[in-house]
C-alpha cells in the first residue's frame, strides 16, 4: 500500500498561501480612492465586458483581482445573498459588513478545507449618508477595514506607496481619478490610456442605486487636464 508523504500543517498553509499569492500577483492592480461624495475604483482592464468592479446592491460595490472565473463566482453569490436578504427582511438590512463577512467565511473555508485556495483578493465597499466603508478580504479569509485608499493585486505595494504620496481627503471625483491613474501608472512603470482603464464607483448623491460606471470618453475627458 502506498503511503502519502507527511506535510506539516504549517508547511501546508504556507504552500497554499504562496500558491494563492502567485496567482493574484499575475493580475493587474485595482486602486480604490475615497472622495467627497463616495469612493472611486480604477483598474487596468482593457476589456469592455469582463469587469473587475461591479455593483452588488443599492449602495454596495465589489472589486476583485485574481482568477476571473473564481471572483465572478463570488460576485454572483454575493448578489444572490444580498437579494435574498433584502427580500426576506428589508433593503436596509443588506450591508457591506455582512457581505464582507460572508466572503471572508467562504474564502477562509476554501483555504483550509479545499484542495486548492481561491486565487482572489476582494474589496467590498458601502457608501452611507456621511461615510464610506471599505473591507479588504484576502484569499485566506483575512479581513480588514481600509481608510482613504487601498490597492490590491499586481504591483499593489508600489501602487499603495504612490497613493499615499498623492492622496488628499478633500478630493472630488476627477481628482480621485487622477490620483488613482497616476499611482497605477507610476506603480507599474507605464502610462495608462483611458481605453485600458475600468472606472466605476459609489456616489452618495445619486438616487437609490449609488453605483456608477464611467465611459471611456468620460475618463479621457477627466484625465486630459491632468496629463502633462
Amino acid at each position: 500500500m502506498s503511503m502519502m508523504p507527511y506535510v506539516s500543517p504549517e508547511q501546508l498553509m504556507k504552500d497554499r498561501a504562496d500558491y494563492a499569492r502567485k496567482g493574484i500577483s499575475r493580475g493587474k492592480s485595482v486602486a480604490a480612492v475615497r472622495y467627497r461624495e463616495g469612493l472611486l475604483f480604477v483598474a487596468e482592464n482593457p476589456s469592455a465586458t469582463l469587469h473587475k468592479v461591479s455593483e452588488i446592491y443599492d449602495r454596495i460595490a465589489f472589486a476583485a483581482v485574481g482568477k476571473y472565473n473564481e471572483f465572478e463566482l463570488l460576485r454572483r453569490q454575493g448578489i444572490r445573498l444580498a437579494d435574498v436578504t433584502g427580500y426576506q427582511y428589508a433593503r436596509e438590512d443588506v450591508t457591506g459588513r455582512s457581505l464582507a463577512n460572508a466572503y471572508a467565511t467562504a474564502l477562509g473555508s476554501a483555504f483550509t478545507e479545499s484542495q486548492k485556495p481561491f486565487e482572489v483578493e476582494l474589496l467590498v465597499a458601502e457608501v452611507t449618508d456621511d461615510d464610506v466603508e471599505v473591507y479588504h478580504i484576502l484569499y485566506d479569509g483575512s479581513i480588514a477595514d481600509e481608510e482613504g485608499y487601498v490597492a490590491i493585486g499586481g504591483s499593489a505595494e508600489a501602487v499603495q506607496s504612490e497613493l499615499a504620496e498623492r492622496y488628499d481627503d478633500d478630493l472630488d471625483r476627477d481628482g480621485a481619478l487622477g490620483v488613482a491613474h497616476a499611482a497605477l501608472s507610476d506603480g507599474d512603470g507605464r502610462s495608462l490610456e483611458a481605453a485600458n482603464l475600468e472606472v466605476a464607483g459609489l456616489d452618495r448623491t445619486r438616487g437609490r442605486r449609488k453605483f456608477f460606471r464611467m465611459a471611456t470618453d468620460e475618463v479621457a475627458a477627466a484625465l486630459e487636464p491632468l496629463t502633462p
